[in-house]
């Protein structure tokens, strides 16, 4: 292998690290941002409300058959 193949492909390695660390940085920052509303969510809500979001079926129907 000559030397400006192996340039080449030392070049095009080192690109795709680099993409490949700023897509992760990207996604640390999403997670990181929706850990915090979720927390600042948590925080500041009713836990009925929360519960009810997550289920909203639940509680709709009362059976008053024996």
């Amino acid at each position: 292998m000559d030397v400006a193949k192996l340039s080449m492909a030392l070049s095009k390695s080192n690109t795709q690290h680099q993409a490949s660390l700023s897509v992760m940085k990207m996604a640390m920052g999403n997670a990181e941002q929706q850990g915090e509303t979720i927390q600042e969510l948590l925080s500041s809500a009713d836990v009925k409300v929360i519960q009810h979001a997550a289920q909203p079926h639940l509680g709709g129907n009362i059976d008053l058959r024996k």
